[in-house]
């Protein structure tokens, strides 16, 4: 068994199982702690399959930006279109994390087969996710409330798209 490996924003992602971390990303301008962190704690607690599990975060290494925002979006784009599955974790705060391009991207991914969506009921704003939840059942994409189950649900999507793995518990 093999852990994680965090690839992160702009660096080269490599073939096999994987999981991108979707969802808001803190503003430097308006800084609060990422959930990113706990989501890669999470999928190192559950992952169990034989290949090292790639986790993509759309953060940059060391808070170096892109030098330009196509070069951001493009990368994103490329790693949500490689990535096994695809982990959006939308604890909506419409003061700090606004989720505004969390929407499109689900948008664009919601049909793809490798979306899971999980939407805390007790951040400050779980109405603005109604929409998102709607949608997503809408198209069979697993829906649920805890970062613990939303990974879970990513790591099935994982094990069906690779079947060695055998990563569930």
């Amino acid at each position: 068994m093999n852990g994680p490996t965090l690839v992160m924003a702009r660096e080269p992602i490599p073939a096999g199982p994987s999981v991108f971390l979707a969802g808001p990303t803190p503003d430097k301008s308006n800084p609060v702690p990422s959930r990113r962190p706990d989501a890669l704690r999470a999928l190192a607690e559950q992952w169990t399959g034989p290949q090292t599990l790639t986790v993509l975060s759309p953060e940059s290494r060391n808070g170096d930006r892109a030098d330009r925002y196509e070069t951001q979006v493009d990368w994103e784009t490329d790693a949500r279109a490689q990535a096994t599955a695809i982990l959006f974790w939308t604890p909506r705060d419409l003061k700090t994390l606004t989720a505004m391009t969390t929407n499109v991207e689900f948008g664009l991914d919601v049909t793809t087969g490798r979306a899971v969506l999980g939407c805390p009921p007790h951040c400050p704003n779980p109405e603005r996710n109604r929409y998102l939840i709607y949608a997503a059942r809408r198209h069979g994409v697993p829906v649920r409330t805890t970062l613990t189950d939303t990974v879970t649900a990513a790591l099935a999507l994982v094990s069906t798209a690779h079947p060695e793995q055998e990563n569930l518990r």
